[in-house]
């Protein structure tokens, strides 16, 4: 049997990692600018995150949903104190998709309707409602094609407005920081108008937190730069990516204004003990780090120094970004320096649209390799 080729693939095989290297089977070293799509939070391999996996593998990696799991407990726990969100109630899933996915289910089900408004050049995931909130018709099958959602433009709240007032709206899902999108940032003023319409037209505001949240932005949740306190937070947070730096998983985190129905969710492998040992281990690493001021702070000084970069270098038009989610948008297509950062530097980052170079390191990021980054940039850019 052959694989199903669905990924263009860099020929290179990574074999191990350590922080934010990583090393392929031919012992070459590379600087991780992308952490597998935001996926490695703690960096790779992290000691203590190996140990914790390591430990419940060799009581119990798995057993269902129909008996106690205390992990699941201390889990929603922890996420709730690192998070801020303490009075919320958190459902586990495996992936983002899914999260986005029972998210919106769970909107429907309360106010009964169907209509669904996201983000022009949103990206929610590739199942069956997920990829249909995803302005991607080359990845939206007619059978995922069903007319439930409306595209609107970042940071404009008129056309949001008029589509509210339909009232026939189920939920607003938006990426605080598009990530897919291009690192295109939510303004204050569109949130705080967006969160005061969904109220009043009784819409579930949904933030989709899945690339930006988890510490990536500076702090826990994107949205929380937007916000001024907790009566504008959103009805549902998801999360996936870094919340087990690797080991598949996601969340819902539920506003105590949904009230739980028992079958209305549910998940065969979601919230299974070895996925919630790896959580709980990311957030002890998270705060007992700071890695969430280590992304501000290194987020900061990295974009000041592509700043300075792009007043050199006619091909840089825009760096944009918060923390260690960042995009530095080109004048030509992002696939030849891109292509030489991989192959001639030993250097991965990711990409947006056609001409967005995106970085998405671990979270442990330092200065020195921001600084090495720096001058793989320069000479591939030169």
């Amino acid at each position: 049997m052959k694989l199903f080729d669905v990924y263009p693939l860099f020929d290179i095989t990574i074999e191990r990692g350590k922080g934010c290297k990583v090393w392929d089977d031919k012992g070459q070293e590379y600087l991780d600018l992308y952490g597998g799509h935001a996926v490695i939070s703690v960096g790779h391999c992290h000691k203590r995150y190996v140990e914790a996996m390591t430990c419940q593998l060799e009581k119990l990696g798995f057993y269902s949903n129909s008996v106690q799991n205390p992990l699941q407990k201390r889990l929603a726990k922890r996420l709730g104190e690192v998070s801020g969100y303490e009075d919320y109630q958190l459902f586990l899933i495996n992936s983002g998709a899914e999260a986005n996915e029972n998210a919106l289910k769970l909107a429907s089900f309360t106010n009964g309707r169907t209509r669904i408004l996201t983000l022009e050049k949103a990206f929610h995931g590739r199942t069956s409602l997920a990829v249909e909130a995803t302005q991607n018709p080359k990845i939206i099958a007619p059978v995922n094609d069903n007319g439930h959602v409306t595209y609107l433009p970042i940071n404009d709240i008129k056309p949001w407005e008029e589509e509210l007032a339909k009232g026939d709206v189920c939920a607003v899902m938006i990426e605080c920081i598009q990530g897919v999108g291009g690192i295109r940032m939510v303004s204050k003023e569109f949130y705080a108008a967006l969160r005061e319409l969904c109220t009043k037209y009784d819409t579930a505001l949904i933030c989709d937190e899945i690339q930006c949240g988890y510490g990536r932005s500076g702090k826990f949740f994107a949205h929380q730069w937007l916000m001024d306190d907790m009566s504008q937070a959103p009805d549902m947070v998801t999360v996936a990516k870094g919340i087990c730096n690797g080991f598949p998983m996601g969340g819902v985190l539920i506003s105590p204004k949904y009230k739980p129905v028992y079958g209305q969710l549910g998940t065969t492998f979601g919230g299974n003990h070895l996925a919630c040992a790896g959580a709980l281990a990311v957030l002890d690493i998270i705060e007992d780090e700071n890695l969430i001021e280590n992304a501000r702070i290194v987020g900061e000084y990295l974009i000041a120094r592509l700043n300075e970069m792009k007043e050199e270098n006619r091909h840089i038009v825009d760096v944009r970004g918060r923390g260690l989610m960042i995009g530095i948008e080109l004048d030509i297509p992002y696939k030849e320096p891109r292509t030489r950062l991989v192959k001639e530097m030993h250097c991965f980052t990711g990409c947006s649209g056609t001409n967005v170079l995106r970085l998405l390191p671990p979270l442990c990021l330092t200065r020195s390799e921001a600084d090495d980054f720096m001058l793989r940039l320069k000479e591939v850019m030169r």
